[in-house]
This record gives structure tokens, sequence and C-alpha cells, in this order.
């Protein structure tokens, strides 16, 4: 009994040190589980650590000096311990939030917009089923229409993800069983107009989508769904997509794409749109983008300028040419 006692005195002085953590990144500091509001515009700072309070689905509360509240939600993969960092630690440079834009104060700054070039996607992606071809249609345009589909728009920086989302979602989407993931509330239009610039609904790549970038948008499904379909649209009815259709089976400059942003969107615009390759194909164009929920002229403009590792592709014809 003696030695019970004393393993049981040892066990709870063990467990009631307070413990600490560091950052692993500038994460945003939330007020609540679900990530929607950050008072102040909290971000962690690597130069310091954190006393964590609580670990709850896939999230520490912690303790935030001089924020109101002090108590703060962050992703479990925002802090580690010491000695499992693999950076030195710099102090986070957070960008002050204007008078005017505090009603946006829970988005992101910078977001990505992510266009597949649909033809390019399907010959690389021949099994997924937006691309199933009836065999009549294999070698001609058929059911893969010559224009860009929206792949995602992802909040900025990149480790922004799966904001407030319960473990088991976060398990599935990472094994890639997106048919176990919940359904995006939204309502029958914004649905029609999904399908339309994402085939991948058929896959269940809004769901995934969803879970991983869009809740840290700040939103809810409808709203940023609604911006991903408008911003996705106006690339899709601008004279960039035009050229890429009557320059099918063209091989293409990045110079040139930019060219034709500059004068679709406003000088500089295409300072911001960074091309994707795969076996010689232009796969994606990236356009990185300010602040969500305003045109594609003024969100290009307060994005950050970006290099591009692909120089130039192949603009892929529809049917399977590899």
């Amino acid at each position: 009994m003696r030695f019970f006692l004393l393993f049981s005195l040892l066990v709870s002085l063990l467990f009631s040190r307070e413990a600490f953590l560091y950052p692993t990144a500038c994460c945003p500091a939330y007020n609540n589980l679900k990530h929607t509001k950050n008072s102040g515009n909290i971000h962690l700072d690597t130069a310091k650590r954190y006393k964590v309070n609580k670990h709850h689905k896939g999230q520490y509360l912690i303790q935030v000096k001089d924020a109101s509240p002090t108590q703060r939600w962050v992703d479990e993969s925002c802090l580690a311990p010491k000695s499992k960092l693999y950076v030195a630690p710099v102090k986070c440079e957070v960008v002050p939030i204007a008078k005017k834009e505090q009603k946006h104060a829970d988005t992101p700054l910078q977001n990505l917009l992510a266009l597949s070039w649909h033809n390019a996607f399907c010959e690389t992606h021949r099994s997924k089923k937006e691309c199933n071809r009836g065999w009549k249609q294999l070698f001609s345009r058929g059911k893969v229409t010559d224009n860009f589909t929206l792949h995602g728009l992802w909040p900025q920086p990149k480790n922004r993800v799966y904001c407030g989302v319960e473990r088991r979602y976060i398990t599935a989407d990472k094994y890639g069983h997106w048919n176990k993931l919940p359904e995006p509330k939204l309502n029958p239009e914004i649905k029609t107009a999904l399908q339309k610039v994402m085939p991948g609904v058929v896959s269940n790549l809004h769901r995934h989508e969803w879970i991983k970038h869009g809740t840290c948008y700040g939103t809810d499904a409808q709203t940023y769904f609604e911006d991903a379909v408008k911003l996705t649209e106006a690339v899709r009815h601008s004279s960039v997509a035009d050229f890429f259709r009557k320059n099918t089976g063209k091989r293409v400059t990045l110079s040139r794409v930019r060219e034709l942003f500059d004068n679709t969107f406003g000088k500089g615009a295409g300072s911001h749109v960074e091309l994707r390759c795969k076996q010689g194909m232009i796969t994606e164009i990236w356009l990185h983008l300010g602040r969500g929920g305003e045109s594609l002229n003024k969100m290009l403009k307060e994005g950050k300028k970006v290099h591009s590792r692909c120089q130039r592709g192949i603009i892929d014809k529809a049917g399977y040419q590899h």
C-alpha cells in the first residue's frame, strides 16, 4: 500500500508539471476550436515558447501573453518539443491589420488559386472518374473540354491546413479516403456551378479541398466555394483561356502567359502567375492572390510575386496523346 501511494504521488507530480512547446511556424492563434476568430491577428512567435493548457481533437489550447483572450487554439502541427525542431527559432513578422480591414481579420492575407488544364490533368491521371471517357472519344475531343478547371483555393502559408478539423477526418483525407469526408453544406446553385468548374467533384475532390484548405479560409463552405468558383470563371472566360484553346498542341513560354495576364487583368498581374508542368506539358497555373472575396484583378495585384520553375510547356490536346 505504501509503494502504491508513493507511485501515485510520483505520477501526479510528473503530470502536474507545466508543459511548454515551441512553434514550428508562425501559425495563427485562434479564439475558438473552429478557427473562425483571431482577435488581434495573433500569430505564434518561433522565438518564444508557449504553455500548453489542453490537447483536444488535434489542437492545443495554449497561453499567449498580451493577447485578449489569452487562451488560444492552434493546430498540433504548429507546436513541438524543442528537441524536434528542425530550424533555429526566428522572430515572425506578421503584417498588421489596417482599421478598414478589421471585418476581414480572420481571413488569410494570401491565397493560392490552383487551376488545372483539364486535358493535361487527364493525360496524367487517366484512372480518375472525371477522366473516364468512352472508346469513341479516346483520341478525339469529347467530354473533356479545353479549359481550366478548379483544383483548389489554398490559404497561405502552405502549412495553414485542417483548421479545427477532427483527427478522424484528417486521417481519412491523408489516406485518400475522400468518400468518408463530410459533404460541404452548399446550396443547389453553388453545387451546380462547382460541378461545372470542378469535374473532380465526382471523385469527392470538393470534400478534400474543404477539409484541408477551406476550413482555414475564415468563412463557411458556401462562401469559400462561391469565391473559388467566381475566380475560376474569371480565368475560364478570359483571353488567357482563349489563347490556350487556340494553341493546343503547341509549346508556349511562361513569359507569354504572363504577358497575357498583364493584358487581361492589369499591368504586373503576370508576375504573380506560376506554371506547373509534368511530362513536358503545362498541367496547372498557380495564381498567387491577396485576400479573398474581391475581384481577380485586385487580388492578383495584392498577391506575392513568384518565381516559376517551369518556364515553358505544351498545351495538351483533348484525348490521350502519350
